[in-house]
């Protein structure tokens, strides 16, 4: 993870250095992509929320999921989360919030009808484990320039430089293939780092709980699930994969895939369950 941060921070580096040898003039185009990433930064929250069906419940709603988050809360050295629910037969979970003290975590009803309780808490662990690490928070501010950078290419196609007179236009055109190549890396590098993420929270949740194998039984029936759910049921999730527990997009693979390939996730678990059961898990 440390190594691709390193490379996205250097691929940004460079580009803003294109941008200022090539002397940008379009200090519109970056307050608005600015202006887009704020928004993005404070409102995306709600707005995942609001794309999955979820809302908050108290401890009398859901009285066992609130239960559990509060003892994982306490083996992870956290503070209690909101906690949600979606009502969708999706089986899923996902974390958001840019701290841990505004994080939330959700369950989806369709999950909590799949799985037993110890499954369903290390699902919930690995959540918490995302919120642990500040993922949110990591994800957002690495996807920063990549999003600078498509805004760019936005403004280039649709405005052929943005209106740039003739002694500009190669200047612009160098931070249009600069901007077109960092999306792209970019893409590429916030993809491995979201998959990382995933062999890290898996790691976290067997900590928290101390059964890997709880977490492993819990991927399999929930890749098994998300097979059988119509083309339809999926789309509105798919924004939103890199926070889920499982992708739902049925066609990801390699260097495309948020989320790391489920029998290598599933086999570092049983790894951390003979690591656990020899007393060496824990010293790691």
């Amino acid at each position: 993870m440390l190594i691709t941060l390193f490379l996205l921070g250097l691929v940004y580096v460079v580009f803003v250095g294109v941008l200022f040898a090539a002397g940008l003039q379009g200090t519109t185009i970056l307050l608005i992509a600015a202006g887009l990433a704020a928004f993005q930064f404070f409102s995306s929250d709600k707005l995942a929320m609001h794309a999955m069906g979820a809302r908050e419940v108290t401890p009398q709603e859901a009285p066992e999921l609130h239960a559990m988050i509060e003892r994982l809360c306490i083996q992870a050295d956290l503070p209690k989360p909101k906690v949600a629910v979606a009502y969708t037969e999706m089986p899923n979970a996902f974390a958001i919030g840019k701290t841990q003290k505004s994080a939330t975590v959700c369950a989806t009803t369709g999950i909590m009808k799949l799985l037993s309780p110890a499954e369903l808490e290390g699902v919930m662990a690995h959540e918490l484990a995302h919120v642990k690490n500040r993922d949110v928070m990591i994800m957002t501010i690495a996807s920063f320039f990549a999003s600078v950078a498509a805004t760019i290419i936005q403004f280039g196609f649709f405005f052929g430089g943005g209106g740039s007179d003739d002694d500009d236009g190669p200047s612009f055109l160098v931070i249009l293939l600069v901007s077109v190549a960092v999306y792209v890396i970019s893409f590429f590098l916030m993809m491995s780092l979201s998959r990382y993420r995933e062999f890290v929270a898996d790691r976290g949740a067997a900590l928290f709980t101390g059964r890997p194998s709880a977490l492993a039984s819990a991927l399999r029936k929930i890749s098994s699930g998300i097979d059988r759910l119509p083309e339809k049921d999926l789309r509105v999730a798919n924004e939103m994969s890199a926070f889920f527990i499982a992708s739902p997009k049925k066609v990801v693979s390699g260097l495309f895939a948020t989320h790391p390939p489920m029998e290598k996730r599933i086999e570092q678990l049983m790894r951390l369950e003979a690591e656990l059961q020899r007393g060496t898990l824990a010293a790691a």
